[in-house]
């Protein structure tokens, strides 16, 4: 599938040549729905108990699900998180969309998103709603093209680096272009948990944009390492997920609370009270829509951006994170990409749906300019689930791409049932392409690419063809040194 992409450049298509040409503006606008998108991080297939998790409950995104649909076959657009909501905002795989790794730049940021490049904040922006992102940006350092306020959004509260991000006592977040000092983490303390206070700030964003159309990113930390929650939340778990694992970190010195993980002696108690106290705002967020009266005119959707990571001492193999998959963050099997994805809007969506709909990020752009009623001339790699939501008649993909630029590069492609993946592609010669079929081995347990090399010889050309060099991000093996 050809693509009229320029990486670095305008991602745009149909003769449309500024951003201000985006968006249709005659086009008529019909009654828009708010949008708020939940995006967590390094939150595992199987670590909601409305997916299987056994150890503990998560009953507020489990209720999400009972009144909305889940999806079982919802990709992420990457293995790590910068190229992963790169894929998200831009509607493309990782095979075009711009950024495509965890590149860290200093002092504090990543490598920006360039100038020109089309978001669905933006197309939701000039099409007439507010804007605002909380969380973990990741795409761009502060006054640079890759700024949240460059892409698409009006207000935007929380980590500009993911690197900071790591910790989450930080001694400082960013409103907009301006660095809020949090004086209470100053010298190690313990005063302000990052997540709360960038929750209170998006609630008040849905407080102060109740009375006309807005979208929320609501891109929160919970539950990346490091393993760190305010203590009622962990005492609440104390002893009870024994043997206890403990892990020793950085807790002093020039690099601490700067991107290295703090230690922590109860990370089994710690990971279940960091999925609470987020299960536990997801259930205020809906709340706060229910309360204003806008829960009929609200869709809401949840995700996470990677599989489950094994950073900072935490033990997914204990909670079977990744539930039947195989893999982790920074794996393109199933276990690192393949994502919860929930989405309620009651009225609209009929409760306790459950589809089989093979689906990723990049169909989100498609999906939002379709439900907020957007004519737009830009392409993406996407195809809208509306149909999905709505009980419609649905188009599927004819297949799904990934690349990772770590670890000697890695790539994948699901074609129907048919899982391709490459490992070590930077390597000569390369390693043989492994082969499985999803429909009776999800786990990618048995390679059946000896007896199935027509298929593996499609695929290989196929990937072949969707990979657009970028001048940024390379498969050398030291290309990607930086890791988030």
């Amino acid at each position: 599938m050809k693509r009229e992409l320029l990486i670095g450049s305008l991602l745009l298509a149909g003769g449309v040549s500024a951003q201000t040409q985006a968006v249709d503006k005659k086009a008529k606008q019909p009654s828009r729905p708010n949008i708020i998108y939940i995006l967590v991080d390094d939150l595992g297939y199987g670590d909601l108990s409305c997916y299987g998790q056994k150890k503990f409950n998560t009953p507020n995104i489990d209720k999400l699900a009972a009144e909305g649909i889940r999806f079982t076959n919802h990709y992420a657009g990457c293995a790590v998180s910068a190229p992963s909501r790169s894929s998200l905002l831009t509607g493309l795989h990782t095979g075009h969309t711009p950024i495509r790794g965890n590149l860290s730049v200093k002092p504090e940021g990543q490598w920006p998103m360039p100038a020109g490049t089309i978001t669905f904040p933006l197309l939701l922006q000039q099409a007439g709603y507010t804007t605002g992102a909380f969380g973990k940006w990741g795409l761009g350092y502060v006054g640079t093209e890759g700024d949240p306020s460059k892409q698409g959004f009006n207000e935007f509260f929380g980590f500009n680096c993911q690197t900071l991000a790591h910790n989450y006592y930080p001694d400082h977040l960013w409103h907009n272009q301006e660095k809020i000092n949090l004086p209470e983490n100053a010298d190690g303390k313990f005063g302000v948990y990052a997540p709360i206070l960038i929750h209170s700030k998006a609630i008040e964003f849905i407080d102060k944009n109740k009375d006309h159309p807005f979208f929320l990113f609501y891109c929160t930390t919970i539950p990346h390492a490091e393993l760190t929650a305010p203590i009622a939340y962990v005492e609440k778990y104390r002893n009870k997920f024994l043997p206890e694992k403990s892990f020793k970190g950085v807790d002093s010195g020039p690099k601490y609370r700067l991107g290295p993980y703090g230690s922590q002696p109860e990370v089994h108690a710690t990971f279940a009270a960091m999925v609470t106290l987020l299960d536990e705002k997801v259930g205020e967020i809906v709340a706060e829509v229910k309360k204003l009266g806008l829960e009929k005119n609200t869709i809401i959707v949840f995700s996470s951006d990677n599989g489950p990571h094994v950073e900072g001492g935490a033990d997914p193999d204990y909670f079977d994170s990744n539930g039947p998959l195989k893999g982790y963050k920074r794996d393109l099997y199933e276990g690192g990409i393949r994502e919860p994805m929930i989405v309620r809007w009651p009225g609209k969506i009929k409760a306790g749906a459950v589809t089989e709909h093979v689906s990723a990020f990049w169909d989100v752009m498609p999906t939002v300019v379709e439900l907020a009623g957007i004519k737009t001339h830009v392409k993406t790699d996407g195809i809208s689930f509306l149909p999905t939501l709505l009980g419609g008649e649905q188009k599927q993909h004819e297949f799904l791409y990934w690349e990772f630029y770590e670890n000697g590069g890695r790539i994948a492609m699901r074609m129907g049932n048919w899982k391709a993946v490459q490992y070590n592609v930077s390597a000569v010669p390369q390693p043989a392409t492994e082969l499985y079929d999803l429909s009776k081995d999800q786990g990618e347990t048995n390679n059946l690419a000896a007896s199935h090399q027509d298929i593996v010889r499609k695929m290989e050309a196929m990937m072949k063809e969707q990979h657009i060099p970028s001048s940024v991000f390379s498969f050398s093996a030291n290309a990607m040194a930086i890791k988030e």
